[in-house]
């Protein structure tokens, strides 16, 4: 089996009270994971994840393949104000939910290149005025921003990988992997 590293690698030391990464933008659809060190840890994936001794338990020195589901889409613009409205391409779907967290990436105004910021609100309706696109709200003060700009920005979803072991202390380090052939 062979391994396509995605993005960034990440590593975590890990004790008996659970640890968080940074967020990461979701690029694919597999995180490998690898507890190193003389104790197994338990790994969970999520927005704001907190590891408890029932989530997911990778061995000592043991590895593990996690899926995840990747969510993007082009940006076309940016309402500020005390919340932040992201609009997207008319014809496509807003890919995000109430309470994912999403990344924008690919702005000229980098105060509204936004890292990991919580959705709100979805709006799927169309208005009186013939506008069909669908638009997310985000928790984020962009009042203070300036004006959108840029023609290639898109938003992600973007996750962190909690972790913690039963008892001493480890590491875990993962990486998002495309996976192609068979071992």
């Amino acid at each position: 089996m062979a391994h396509r590293p995605v993005g960034l690698s990440t590593s975590l030391s890990t004790t008996t009270s659970s640890g968080m990464t940074t967020s990461f933008v979701v690029k694919s659809n597999a995180l490998r994971i690898v507890a190193a060190g003389s104790t197994g840890a338990h790994v969970k994936i999520d927005s704001q994840p907190t590891a408890t001794v029932f989530d997911y338990y990778i061995p000592a020195g043991g590895t593990a393949t996690l899926a995840m589901t990747k969510a993007s889409n082009r940006v076309i613009g940016i309402t500020t104000g005390s919340s932040t409205v992201i609009t997207f391409p008319e014809g496509t779907q807003c890919p995000f939910g109430i309470g994912d967290y999403i990344t924008i990436t690919g702005g000229t105004n980098a105060d509204l290149n936004l890292r990991h910021v919580e959705v709100t609100s979805v709006d799927t309706t169309s208005s009186y005025d013939g506008n069909f696109q669908t638009k997310c709200t985000v928790d984020y003060d962009s009042g203070a921003a300036g004006d959108f700009a840029g023609s290639d920005v898109t938003a992600s979803l973007s996750l962190r990988l909690a972790a913690r072991t039963d008892s001493g202390t480890g590491t875990v380090h993962a990486q998002q992997v495309q996976i192609t052939g068979q071992a």
